[in-house]
This record gives structure tokens, C-alpha cells and sequence, in this order.
């Protein structure tokens, strides 16, 4: 098993969720870089730096879609998993079709939450090799 930390890229405009989840998954060994937009989210990004993106569908601005589609161009191999409040079969398709890899709806237990980050962090180390 490796024992390297999941470096996950967390994205989301509420403060208060992206605190308590950063600190809640920081204390089950995960590394976690925050960003309360898609522009900070870009400006901390580089190829490689994170295993798996953690993003909300919804944001002003630049949204999570987008935001999916520019990470997934930059860095091919990461895992990106998407948040949204408003579950539908256009919105999970969408995500997929432009690279996703799983979505949540939110609220989401913190369990869930980390087992999909785990799930998604094991994809990435088997395509890695």
C-alpha cells in the first residue's frame, strides 16, 4: 500500500464547507490544497502537483464544468470528481462526458466523500502503472 498522502485539490466558494472538509480529510492523511474559485484553483495548479480535484459543479464565475475541462487539458491523469446540489441525468452526464470521473451530491456524508477520493486516488496509481 502506499503510503504517500492523496494530494487532492479541494474547489468550492463556501468557506465554511471548504474549512471543516479541508481539516476533515487533512486529519484521515490527505494532503489538501483549498480554493474558493476556479481562478485560485488554476493559479495553485500544476501538472502533477495533485492526484485527485474535489469540485463544485456550481461557483460564480468560472464554473466547476469548466473548471473540470481546463484541469483535465493541463493534467490528463488527474482524477476529478465533481459536487453539485442539483443531481440530474443531464448534469452526471455532462460531467462524464467531459472527464469526471464521479460526482456527489451534496450534502455528502465526510465517509462517502473520502471513499470516492480514495477509489479515484487507486484509479490514478493504476494508470500510472
Amino acid at each position: 500500500m502506499n503510503t504517500t498522502p492523496v494530494r487532492l485539490l479541494l474547489v468550492d466558494d463556501e468557506e465554511r464547507f471548504v474549512t471543516t472538509l479541508a481539516r476533515l480529510l487533512g486529519l484521515r492523511g490527505m494532503a489538501v490544497t483549498s480554493a474558493l474559485s476556479a481562478e485560485q484553483a488554476l493559479a495553485a495548479f500544476a501538472p502533477g502537483a495533485f492526484d485527485v480535484a474535489l469540485l463544485d459543479v456550481k461557483m460564480p464565475g468560472v464554473s466547476g464544468v469548466d473548471l473540470l475541462v481546463e484541469l483535465r487539458k493541463r493534467d490528463p491523469d488527474i482524477e476529478v470528481i465533481m459536487l453539485t446540489g442539483h443531481a440530474s441525468v443531464d448534469v452526471a452526464a455532462e460531467i462524464m462526458s467531459r472527464g469526471g470521473s464521479d460526482y456527489l451530491l451534496k450534502p455528502c456524508p465526510t465517509d462517502d466523500i473520502a471513499a470516492k477520493i480514495l477509489s479515484a486516488y487507486e484509479r490514478r496509481c493504476a494508470k500510472k502503472g
